[in-house]
């Protein structure tokens, strides 16, 4: 199953330091908004009780 990446990530801009994503000096605005987008979103996450990032996950003895 193939994962699609945000287009900022294969940019000359993106710098891929973990813990440090950010892009580097002139980077265009649209990239940047995508980037704070794309990073908010991975804080939107809310696992509760019988979910992995938020996706249900059956139990096998039924639901």
């Amino acid at each position: 199953m193939s994962k699609k990446y945000p287009s900022f990530v294969k940019s000359e801009f993106f710098v891929d330091e973990p813990g440090n994503w950010h892009l580097k000096e002139g980077a265009p605005d649209e990239m940047k908004k995508e980037l704070k987008e794309y990073v908010e979103s991975l804080n939107a996450i809310q696992d509760e009780p019988g979910t992995i990032d938020s996706i249900h996950v059956p139990y096998p003895y039924g639901d």
